[in-house]
């Protein structure tokens, strides 16, 4: 929901950066890899406690997610390039809420499966749909130029950064915040049923 919002927000600072990266000679599959890596850290920090530093490492991890995206744009998309940045995206998004379980496995363990759960129902209900769409040749910039066919929701990328951010300051209350956030994930991905119903019944 609100990805297009930062989006115009952020893009031209990450395009700014992007124009000095690209002049030396890294890759945007570089950057992906070493986003994912940071984002893996993040989750090893998580589960020791460390939540603090674990929030540090997510927030460069996402601005390494979103670098990649500006490099490409200069240097030239790839399908790899596509390809790598959606599935280490689902990495990151499994990896910080396992974290969270293995901090506190008796406290976080039910609802870290609810909420790995809900990400899965809302990523399968994404990814079927750009399949569909590109197998009609259909075409969005509604979250700009991407690789895959983007629909829209109610928990994005955005959404869900925020709510990893809230578990970092707030580790107590994980339960709480990622049953509520997986009713969202899931209300998400109900939408986008009824949005392909609509267009590919």
């Amino acid at each position: 929901m609100l990805d297009g919002w930062t989006r115009a927000r952020i893009d031209p600072f990450l395009d700014r950066l992007a124009g000095g990266l690209a002049t030396t000679g890294v890759s945007a599959n570089f950057i992906t890899l070493a986003a994912c890596g940071t984002g893996l850290l993040a989750a090893l920090a998580i589960a020791g406690g460390h939540f603090w530093l674990g929030l540090v490492l997510m927030l460069a991890s996402r601005l390494g997610d979103g670098l990649d995206g500006a490099v490409a744009r200069i240097n030239g998309k790839t399908d790899l390039g596509g390809y790598l940045d959606i599935v280490l995206d689902f990495v990151f998004y499994g990896a910080i809420p396992l974290g969270f379980v293995l901090a506190d496995p008796a406290a976080n363990a039910v609802a870290g499966a609810v909420l790995v759960f809900s990400f899965y129902v809302n990523g399968s209900s994404f990814l079927a749909y750009a399949v569909m769409a590109e197998k009609r040749k259909m075409e969005t910039a509604a979250r700009g130029a991407k690789s895959l066919f983007f629909t829209t929701g109610l928990a994005e990328a955005s959404e869900t950064i925020a709510v990893f951010a809230i578990f970092c300051i707030f580790p107590g209350y994980f339960s709480e915040i990622a049953y509520v956030f997986s009713a969202v994930c899931l209300y998400t991905a109900l939408s986008r049923m009824v949005l392909a119903a609509r267009t590919f019944g």
